[in-house]
């Protein structure tokens, strides 16, 4: 019973009311901050035209007072939910610009995997958490200028939510059959002398796969090698890659990755083979969502500081 009774006021104390001042306060009355704010700048204590304006808010129902443990809960939401976005922006960065997305073409990682829904379901809880304390009712999605960049955000979200569900339950399967499909030859080709860009691109490194690459047509066996843990070197080089353009910047030469045993010779197909569709939808799922997130901070920003 005590339990329940708990679980209750702690339930209770989740439901926040709106207590922020915003610009558009400022919009509606056509005053400026100081009217209303001691601090000329906005927020703080209130003067008594303030004070008379939130008593006027209180009456229509735009304005519930939060108490100080609600405060306290909203801030720790807050701060687990930017937090969690910091992960989760990180992540997507790091993956499409320093890994580029056809790291994961061949399957999709575990870790980001999970890393990314973990950061998806925390967002959501934490998020509307958030909203229903900033937003006490639907019309201010729609009639003010916070509601409406809230609602392009939100709508972001789901969007991106959305690709994750088709590209995760749809998309990275089928990636993992045609992996599994060409395994038996592109395992052919080690015992070979020829090794095909796109057989080479099998060779990756990753779960338990032997790492190759190539250099100035020949292609190296580094599987065995500190360096090139996971098939990923000094966090910038992919196995299953040619690197010849990449030594000529790298500050080593050529003798390292020479050194390495030589599987034998970069055959450059006659045709490039035409990606399969749901790999298309799957690139372009990926750098669609690399914008949606210079949007969705874009978005923040304007809630914030414009």
């Amino acid at each position: 019973m005590k339990k329940l009774a708990g679980l209750i006021l702690f339930c209770f104390l989740l439901i926040p009311g709106y207590s922020s001042a915003t610009t558009d306060y400022a919009r509606q009355t056509g005053f400026a901050c100081g009217v209303c704010h001691v601090d000329t700048i906005g927020g703080g204590p209130l003067t008594k035209e303030g004070e008379k304006y939130l008593e006027d808010m209180k009456t229509k129902g735009l304005y519930r007072p939060l108490k100080t443990s609600q405060k306290i809960i909203r801030f720790i939401i807050g701060y687990i939910h930017l937090l969690t976005a910091i992960a989760w922006f990180g992540t997507i960065l790091y993956v499409h610009i320093l890994l580029k997305p056809a790291y994961a073409a061949k399957g999709l990682p575990k870790g980001e995997l999970v890393l990314g829904w973990m950061s998806m379901i925390v967002l959501a809880v934490t998020g509307t958490l958030l909203s229903i304390a900033r937003i006490p009712s639907w019309g201010m999605l729609f009639t003010t200028r916070f509601g409406i960049l809230l609602s392009i955000k939100i709508a972001l979200f789901l969007i991106m939510v959305t690709t994750a569900v088709i590209v995760t339950f749809f998309i990275g399967p089928r990636l993992k059959r045609r992996l599994r499909g060409k395994a038996a030859a592109a395992s052919g080709a080690s015992a070979q002398q020829d090794v095909t860009p796109e057989q080479l691109s099998h060779f990756d490194g990753r779960e338990g796969r032997p790492a190759y690459v190539a250099y100035a047509g020949k292609v190296y066996d580094v599987t065995m090698s500190r360096l090139w843990k996971d098939g990923s070197h000094a966090r910038k080089h992919l196995a299953g890659s040619d690197l010849t353009a990449a030594l000529k910047t790298a500050p080593h030469g050529e003798e390292k990755v020479v050194a390495m045993k030589l599987v034998g010779e970069l055959k450059t197909a006659a045709q490039k083979a035409e990606k399969p569709f749901h790999e298309k939808l799957f690139f372009f799922f990926a750098y669609m969502n690399l914008a949606f997130v210079f949007l969705l901070v874009f978005v923040i920003a304007l809630m914030r500081w414009s």
